[in-house]
């Protein structure tokens, strides 16, 4: 603008005059001159790989996988095996700009959480939640496998993985965790204690809450489209998934 010249008085205008009219002092004008352009960058540290790079080890993870239609999830888990620590969300910036997405259905837009409390309880033995995940054998196909979590110490008391998910198998991991911590299983021997689940068509059946009721245990559905009810289960599953399922793939059941 300082070698601009006026169409008046067909001068250039110079500097003192173009910062008088900006209010900018000459200092910081010859200094932003003299400075050399720099490029802008992501702050922090540099990563390890570079975005091309690691897409070429998601590609390689992708293609070592034995299943098709892998989620970023699985991909970041098995990368963090193989010793490369990048987060979820760069995972899923790489994989979906390079088509390596799995697809999936669109997102139901749901109302308020009905759930706005705690689930915790102050001593163990209190609340037992139960869930169940699935995943895939590469001899004996999609297996569903059921957990029972302490809600205070937040310790597996019950595993249980097999191919039908039915009414008799998802009571396996209570059986187990009454056996482990009572001693035994017999008529009332766990009274008091609550168990939590979602409204799944086993928990809801007729055998499930007999079972409970046998054993003294008390139902505790959670809210209806509300998982954080449920979300000490939920967070156990969580970490069975990035830890073992989605990371070593099993033969059979």
């Amino acid at each position: 603008m300082s070698h601009a010249t006026s169409p008046s008085m067909h001068r250039q205008y110079g500097v003192v005059r173009v910062c008088q009219e900006w209010g900018v002092r000459r200092s910081t004008f010859y200094h932003q001159r003299s400075s050399p352009v720099c490029q802008r960058a992501k702050r922090g540290p540099k990563t390890a790989y570079t975005d091309k790079a690691l897409t070429a080890q998601i590609r390689q993870v992708l293609t070592a996988s034995p299943f098709v239609g892998e989620g970023h999830r699985k991909v970041w888990a098995r990368l963090r095996i193989r010793g490369i620590r990048t987060s979820k969300r760069r995972v899923l910036r790489l994989m979906r700009q390079a088509d390596l997405l799995a697809p999936s259905r669109a997102r139901r837009v749901l109302g308020p959480h009905t759930h706005d409390g705690t689930i915790i309880t102050d001593q163990p033995h209190q609340m037992w939640g139960t869930d169940a995940t699935s995943t895939v054998t590469l001899e004996d196909g999609a297996v569903t496998v059921f957990v029972a979590v302490d809600h205070c110490t937040l310790e597996g008391v019950g595993i249980h993985a097999a191919r039908p998910a039915t009414r008799f198998e998802v009571l396996e991991p209570i059986r187990q965790g009454v056996r482990q911590q009572f001693g035994a299983f017999a008529a009332a021997i766990a009274a008091g204690l609550q168990i939590r689940h979602d409204h799944g068509s086993q928990y809801m059946s007729a055998d499930f809450q007999a079972e409970l009721r046998f054993l003294g245990m008390t139902s505790s559905p959670a809210f209806v489209r509300a998982p954080e009810g449920n979300g000490i289960a939920e967070r156990f599953i969580r970490t069975l998934k990035e830890q073992l399922l989605w990371v070593r793939p099993f033969r059979t059941v």
